[in-house]
């Protein structure tokens, strides 16, 4: 039997809006849950973080980890994994799924020193269908020289641990704004990408109050595309500086 997946990838920005003016965490958290998603792909969300006496001041700032912040009320399985860390506390990529990871794993990516980065691959059961879905949340460099090595990095990674006859999806900040992705993920990998897919161009996400950059993508293998949206508009331009991407998939069953 076939199955609906509603999935969601954001780049929330450690939980503040655009310049860093307001902490607004709660608010993604309600933004979020609205949307229905049953896998969110999040990158610059906290793990540790210091409470600072301002921190401490505002009844909004969580005493847990971000990702189990968000993933408290609706998400009762999540997988996170450090790229950044420093003095006051640490950052990286989560995901957050209301079916059981099987296995999950953090792969330090990082070029340079002062600019870490991972790809968290983790391994969910779909009980409806019985099918094994690989998820990759993604947070690439700023540089052309780190994303190729990056790609190339991610590019062995599926080669080794996903086997062809399992579905996968790929999604995070890519910062590809020149778009050179698509030789690594779709001409090696066979990959598509979901917008590039259902309205014939990558989403532009960056920055949420007049995009031009489309640096967030949804990749994705062994799935049939239904719908495809990008959330920019209302309440989302009062959160992170980038949108969210919000994709429905069919999952074929056994």
């Amino acid at each position: 039997m076939s199955q609906e997946l509603r999935i969601l990838t954001y780049n929330i920005h450690k939980g503040y809006c655009t310049g860093n003016r307001r902490f607004v965490l709660n608010a993604m958290r309600e933004r979020l849950e609205n949307t229905e998603a049953d896998i969110v792909f999040l990158q610059e969300v906290h793990g540790a973080a210091d409470k600072s006496a301002l921190k401490q001041q505002q009844l909004t700032y969580p005493e847990q980890p971000h990702f189990e912040f968000l993933a408290d009320r609706v998400w009762p399985h999540y997988a996170y994994g450090r790229n950044a860390i420093y003095r006051k506390g640490d950052h990286g990529n989560a995901i957050l799924s209301k079916f059981p990871f099987t296995a999950w794993e953090n792969i330090d990516v990082s070029i340079f020193p002062r600019s870490s980065r991972s790809i968290l691959h983790g391994v969910i059961d779909m009980p409806e269908t019985g099918v094994r879905l690989h998820v990759l949340c993604v947070h690439l460099g700023l540089l052309e020289q780190e994303r190729r090595e990056q790609l190339r990095a991610l590019t062995r990674r599926i080669d080794e641990h996903v086997p062809r006859d399992e579905p996968m999806i790929i999604a995070g900040d890519f910062n590809d704004w020149r778009q050179r992705a698509e030789r690594h993920l779709h001409d090696d990998l066979g990959l598509e990408e979901l917008f590039m897919h259902l309205h014939g161009a990558h989403a532009r996400t960056f920055p949420v109050w007049a995009p031009m950059f489309p640096v967030d993508r949804v990749y994705y293998r062994g799935l049939t595309p239904v719908r495809a949206e990008r959330l920019a508009d209302g309440h989302w331009r009062d959160l992170s500086d980038h949108a969210a991407l919000h994709g429905v998939f069919g999952v074929p069953g056994d």
